[in-house]
């Protein structure tokens, strides 16, 4: 299956295909004329397909770069690790940077590649089902700060993304469910036959046989958002969906408790419970949303006072001219951003 991301001269190809990795330089040889790659993963996913791909590169020069895996990575303090490894094998601005991984390390590399001589290309093979259904598209890229999460970074476009659902047969339970999060955030915003469609089954072993159309529907959402609004001024918001809350509530608990799927699923279920509060949305949406998270063993609340998430909800980047941008639900399948402030969660007490 392939798609294209329509954005004139930043315009690149997504091919889904299981197996697609052992066939990588039939692709990347159509965008990448060059010789030198370095190939920037972490130590879950470099051992279990890092020679892989080396071997399915044979026409080029690959180097490679082992991070520590996980949320903390995806800081300030790892860019000059990364530009250090850059230097230290030569990458010029003719040469590719490949983001082998999950959404840190796509968002990592991506941004060293935006950022390492004002610009080397980049191609996204992203091996976690959150990175495949969403943050491997789009052209974010980012790393965070203490104060919150992806508060530095750039719109930059890879030029091309390679989705290999094989990949996630290796992958632990709990990181399938953290990509059910933004599956279902998906469903939820655009789409709700795919929104029931996670609601016919009882599990992801379950719905496995449809995962690659899924994949396709989910990327094929954000490819459409992403065209029409590639700078996130607009209907790009609608794609952050649940996470003015998941952001702060990852932060707070310093990226070691809840997943970023599952701190976009409390936000999800807990900003349309506040929305049905407020008359802003139809009641029984929010039910709807919270069966489907139990069907994928997502959690709906995490117990904390909105008292201690307003500073980071302060810093969110859809705030806009001092207007606080939320992503609610007309109802399932219908999403839109709702101008207001910190008052709209006050209101709310617990999450």
């Amino acid at each position: 299956m392939e798609l294209t991301v329509n954005l004139g001269k930043n315009s690149y190809s997504v091919y889904i295909e299981s197996g697609i990795l052992k066939n990588a330089e039939l692709y990347i040889s159509q965008i990448f004329k060059g010789k030198r790659i370095i190939i920037v993963s972490d130590d879950n996913v470099y051992p279990l397909y890092g020679e892989a791909l080396i071997k399915a590169l044979p026409s080029y020069e690959c180097h490679c770069l082992v991070l520590p895996h996980g949320e903390p990575t995806k800081s300030f303090q790892t860019l000059p690790q990364i530009y250090g490894a850059m230097l230290e094998e030569k990458i010029s601005r003719s040469d590719l940077v490949i983001a082998l991984g999950g959404g840190v390390i796509g968002d990592l590399a991506g941004f060293a590649a935006a950022s390492y001589l004002r610009g080397v290309k980049f191609v996204q093979i992203p091996t976690s089902l959150l990175a495949q259904v969403d943050s491997s598209v789009g052209g974010k890229v980012a790393v965070d700060l203490p104060q919150g999460k992806n508060l530095v970074g750039a719109f930059y476009h890879p030029q091309l993304v390679l989705v290999d659902p094989k990949t996630l047969d290796t992958l632990p339970n709990r990181y399938i469910t953290d990509g059910m999060g933004e599956v279902i955030k998906y469903g939820c915003i655009r789409d709700k036959v795919l929104f029931d469609l996670l609601n016919s089954h009882t599990s992801f072993t379950d719905l496995k046989s449809h995962l690659n159309s899924i994949i396709y529907q989910c990327i094929d959402i954000k490819r459409a958002i992403v065209e029409a609004d590639q700078f996130d001024t607009g209907e790009r918001m609608l794609l952050n969906f649940g996470h003015t809350l998941g952001h702060t509530i990852e932060q707070y608990y310093h990226y070691e408790r809840e997943s970023h799927g599952e701190a976009v699923a409390i936000g999800m279920y807990q900003i349309t419970k506040i929305s049905e509060k407020a008359g802003l949305t139809p009641a029984g949406e929010a039910e709807k949303i919270y069966r489907t998270l139990k069907i994928y063993g997502l959690p709906y609340e995490c117990g904390l006072p909105v008292s201690a998430l307003t500073d980071a909800i302060k810093l969110d980047k859809k705030n806009l001219d001092d207007c606080l941008n939320v992503v609610l639900l007309h109802k399932i399948g219908d999403s839109y951003v709702y101008p207001t402030s910190l008052d709209f969660f006050e209101a709310a007490g617990v999450v």
